[in-house]
């Protein structure tokens, strides 16, 4: 049994390939903590539609200790501007 969690994000079209590059440049701190098994970015095939992140993790608890651990404040530090993302979403 796995535990997964699936983030939506509303961007406006011009600020996609930022927010790709964020994701494949991005710091890591997800891949080292206890309980992580694998991270998807879903590209929308509109863009009126979300990308979706998908983490998987062993269990809820190894979620929850990530959102809690200083490395989660690490990886979210430097956000993108609000202006990038859709009314609403």
């Amino acid at each position: 049994m796995s535990f997964i969690v699936a983030n939506r994000v509303f961007l406006k079209p011009a600020f996609n390939d930022e927010f790709e590059k964020r994701f494949k440049e991005r710091a890591g701190q997800i891949d080292t903590q206890i309980g992580f098994v694998s991270m998807q970015v879903l590209r929308p095939k509109s863009d009126d539609t979300p990308y979706v992140i998908l983490t998987n993790w062993v269990d809820e608890q190894a979620f929850k200790n990530w959102v809690g651990s200083e490395d989660f404040k690490i990886a979210h530090q430097n956000p993108m501007n609000k202006d990038a993302f859709l009314d609403g979403g």
